[in-house]
């Protein structure tokens, strides 16, 4: 199964890009980090080990962190081995718990990537190419912020809840992080404030899981504090309003069957309500981040978050006489002092297109339609360059011809550098197998394309010997307006890159 077509698919259906949620296995994968166990069990130097504190707690483990941390607290005052910690830190504890809080962030700041294999850090290279609406989760690390240094951090659900959030260019740490020892959720004393006031995190967070898909990396589906928060928001929605979830929540599962991996529907059950989810199983985590890099915004989300606050900020004050300024969005984050901002991405002279502004979309309608008169150069290097290394499908050849490349000698030449875009065979952009389209082997073209099924010709099409590029383009031009508000755009983006390859490719 092709599971970045299918995201990219449902990503495309949403107007709002993806939220990411961020449990322990995403840095257990990524950095090597213990899960929450794994850390308890670190601490326990008292000559007990973990199954002891596990076993007095009942498996109940944020009681074992109670019952660690109150042994903890006697061997921190006490040993040698902690008195420059004392005479540094000393100031800073306020209960018994406080020595395994200090100890546990000390370690965690100090945790950082170590040898990791070739795929992972392609991996995390590749996230940090997404751009992302924002990110929740329950990690206390601070890997998440280094991978999006650009978003605005909350630490813990008190934070969280008294803050004017934008729900863009944001990171909710609403466990805790490492940089605030007493915003750890660790004990049961912890949970148990922490769960009064689920309801009102979860109120906060309604409006993210209603109009972003929002994507669960290193959680399982039966996580208790997954569970709990997705209980809180089914109840604020309503039954009547749940299938306003449907597609919104997928969870990530690196346990791939043995057919290769795979994207089901599956649900959760909360009393009498059942809340719809995707369940992507795959090890290997590549796809799902191409197709988050492949969501198509204007602005990036620290812009967008930018121009929302000052908004916001203008809207809320009663003598708005800040300046309003043009500034291009490259530039915005150094300019504090602004209330709104204008004419991001438009700089230049007047009725010059806003290169940088140009969508994804505006480029496919022009390879159909010719109807943009863009510059090729222009487009070139300040549009079609600056995409997300993840875009794959995107129309790049009539342009390169429009330059006057038109063969590989010249596109060597040149000095463009769009390999990922212009090193093409056919195969690439079928999601079908060679098998699957042999039914239509005897089949003209012409008759393909009336009796096949739209799937069947986005999927299928590239492998047919006798695709006709000129019959395509009348197909293309003739369906545009209806296939690109289908839910299978993004496979129709991908038959029209197809397109451009198979007409102006060299």
């Amino acid at each position: 199964m092709d599971i970045e077509a299918e995201l990219s698919s449902v990503f495309s259906q949403r107007s709002s890009g993806p939220f990411l949620f961020l449990g322990s296995g995403f840095s257990r994968r990524y950095i090597g980090l213990e899960d929450w166990e794994g850390l308890l069990s670190r601490f326990c130097l008292t000559g007990k080990p973990y199954a002891y504190y596990k076993s007095s707690a009942n498996n109940d483990t944020p009681k074992s962190a109670q019952l660690i941390a109150d042994d903890f607290h006697d061997l921190w005052w006490g040993h040698g081995n902690y008195g420059s910690k004392r005479e540094e830190l000393a100031h800073l504890i306020n209960d018994r718990t406080s020595p395994l809080r200090l100890e546990i962030c000390d370690y965690l700041k100090h945790k950082h990537l170590t040898e990791i294999p070739p795929a992972i850090l392609d991996e995390i290279n590749a996230l940090k190419e997404c751009d992302v609406d924002g990110i929740i989760t329950t990690n206390w690390d601070v890997f998440t912020e280094s991978l999006f240094p650009d978003h605005t951090v909350y630490v813990g659900q008190k934070e969280l809840l008294f803050s004017n959030t934008m729900n863009i260019g944001e990171i909710y740490k609403i466990h805790g992080c490492c940089s605030t020892p007493d915003s750890l959720i660790l004990t049961d004393t912890d949970y148990h404030d922490y769960n009064n006031r689920n309801a009102y995190l979860a109120s906060k967070l309604i409006t993210i899981f209603v109009e972003h898909p929002v994507v669960f990396i290193g959680y399982s589906i039966t996580d208790t504090n997954i569970r709990d928060l997705l209980k809180s928001i089914s109840l604020c929605i309503g039954r009547e309003n749940i299938d306003k979830l449907r597609d919104n929540l997928i969870f990530i599962d690196r346990n791939e069957p043995v057919s290769g991996p795979s994207i089901e529907t599956s649900y959760l059950q909360f009393d009498s309500i059942q809340i719809p989810i995707k369940v992507v199983r795959t090890k290997n985590f590549m796809p799902v981040y191409d197709a988050i890099a492949q969501f198509e915004r204007k602005l990036p989300a620290r812009v967008l978050r930018f121009c929302k606050e000052r908004v916001y900020e203008i809207v809320k004050g009663q003598n708005p006489d800040k300046k309003i300024a043009v500034v291009d969005y490259d530039q915005v984050q150094d300019k504090n002092d602004i209330e709104i901002v204008f004419g991001l991405g438009v700089i230049g002279k007047v009725g010059e297109t806003g290169y940088k502004g140009i969508s994804i979309g505006d480029i496919f309608e022009d390879l159909i339609s010719n109807n943009k008169h863009f510059d090729a150069k222009k487009l070139i290097e300040t549009t079609i360059s600056l995409l997300p290394k993840q875009t794959k499908f995107v129309p790049v050849f009539k342009y390169l011809r429009e330059l006057g490349i038109n063969s590989r000698e010249d596109y060597e030449k040149s000095g463009v550098k769009l390999d990922r875009l212009v090193n093409r065979k056919a195969e690439d952009f079928a999601t079908a197998s060679v098998l699957q389209a042999s039914k239509y082997s005897k089949t003209s073209f012409p008759e393909f394309l009336a009796t096949a099924t739209d799937s069947e010709i986005f999927s299928m099409t590239p492998l047919l010997p006798n695709a006709d590029p000129k019959i395509l383009g009348d197909y293309l031009h003739t369906h545009y307006e209806q296939l690109m508000g289908c839910n299978n755009r993004y496979h129709f983006r991908r038959l029209m890159a197809y397109y451009d390859w198979k007409t102006y490719g060299f």
